[in-house]
């Protein structure tokens, strides 16, 4: 069966990209625009896991993280953070929201698709 996975970013290149990358395992891929997008996805669709972007309108990824680790059905559910914002305080934030890894753009996809196989257990 194949994984899906959830891309949470206001880029559409970003999105874009994350897509291609991940084209080479075969994931299925659902998207959403905004944290609070990504929280109702994640509930209506259940992915394997979640890319998520930090900073997007509505609802940041810190906060998104923070909800989907508060709702039963979604805590298990492993995040990568994906962003722009590779300061230390950002990556504790991160972490400290309930992200499983974090990954720096510009993204590389090998950093990526090694990351995203090991929260999948693959």
């Amino acid at each position: 069966m194949r994984k899906k996975i959830l891309l949470v970013d206001d880029s559409t290149t970003v999105l874009l990209m994350e897509r291609m990358i991940l084209a080479k395992d075969h994931y299925d891929v659902v998207e959403a625009h905004d944290g609070q997008e990504g929280v109702e996805k994640a509930l209506e669709e259940r992915p394997d896991l979640i890319l998520m972007d930090v900073v997007m309108p509505r609802l940041g990824g810190f906060e998104a993280c923070k909800r989907l680790r508060e709702d039963e059905t979604t805590r298990e559910i492993p995040v990568i953070m994906v962003t722009t914002r590779g300061e230390l305080q950002s990556v504790e934030s991160g972490y400290a929201a309930g992200c499983n890894d974090y990954v720096t753009k510009p993204i590389n996809g090998l950093e990526l698709l090694t990351k995203v196989r090991s929260c999948l257990g693959q």
